[in-house]
């Protein structure tokens, strides 16, 4: 892999911002919606396993998660929750994917749309970006009062196909099809897993100024805040020592790290 993903390492640099918990657990309600679509038993449905962990690290409680796949599986009766992945070029013509769910399509990429046209941005047609990125299994793993050279070793002989350094966690990078055994192997080595998930990650990424830098940190962040997204994949490259400001940061964005 020659881009690696640091939008997070900059936020937690800058610091965590409050997040509206209503949003988040209206993000988290469809992701798992969606998810008990393929079954309601997350030992057996590895997706909605993903799913719910999210849920419970965000401190939804234990009956919104089981309503919610209730509501997936048809017992509250049929939702009409789509998956969705637009592909938008940005300032600097980064590319940009916006992945998520939500039960108003139109609505979705109406306010999608809004905001890219706001930065000068443009929604792309099917393919025109998806190509510069790699789909990947994603484990970040906490650091607290471990040493870092075992949780390394572990980490390799996890069968990871590569990770990076983060400062107060090492995030690993898999085969989407081996995430849920490499998970499992990292839990059994008592190691912490912080969150595990599927990720878009850049091939190559696109070196961008601080002043460019501010304003697709801006549109990103305005990409995230909307109801139904769970994912924004740049793929841009920017210095974490550059003063930028971060208004809102919410959920896990991403970006390119150099090994």
């Amino acid at each position: 892999m020659s881009g690696h993903s640091k939008w997070s390492q900059i936020k937690r640099q800058k610091g965590a911002a409050d997040v509206k918990r209503g949003a988040v657990f209206s993000k988290l309600t469809n992701t798992i919606i969606l998810a008990a679509k393929k079954g309601s038993d997350p030992n057996s449905n590895f997706t909605l396993k993903m799913a719910i962990e999210k849920a419970r690290s965000a401190n939804m409680p234990k009956e919104n998660i089981d309503r919610a796949v209730k509501r997936g599986t048809g017992e509250l009766g049929e939702q009409s929750i789509e998956e969705f992945l637009f592909e938008a070029l940005g300032p600097s013509n980064i590319g940009i994917l916006v992945e998520g769910a939500t039960d108003n399509k139109n609505r979705t990429i109406s306010e999608i749309r809004g905001i890219l046209n706001k930065y000068r941005g443009k929604l792309a047609g099917s393919g025109a970006v998806t190509y510069m990125f790699d789909r990947m299994g994603k484990i970040i793993i906490g650091l607290s009062g471990k040493n870092r050279e075992d949780i390394e070793l572990k980490i390799i002989d996890s069968g990871v196909q590569d990770y990076q350094d983060e400062q107060d966690v090492l995030v690993s990078y898999t085969d989407p099809a081996k995430l849920e055994k490499i998970k499992e192997i990292l839990e059994e080595e008592n190691l912490e897993v912080k969150e595990a998930g599927l990720s878009w990650e850049p091939k190559n990424t696109i070196e961008i100024s601080q002043e460019a830098g501010q304003k697709i940190l801006n549109l990103l962040e305005e990409l995230e805040n909307i109801d139904g997204v769970t994912g924004v994949y740049p793929n841009f490259d920017i210095s974490t020592n550059l003063d930028i400001n971060i208004k809102n940061p919410s959920n896990d964005l991403r970006a390119k790290e150099t090994p």
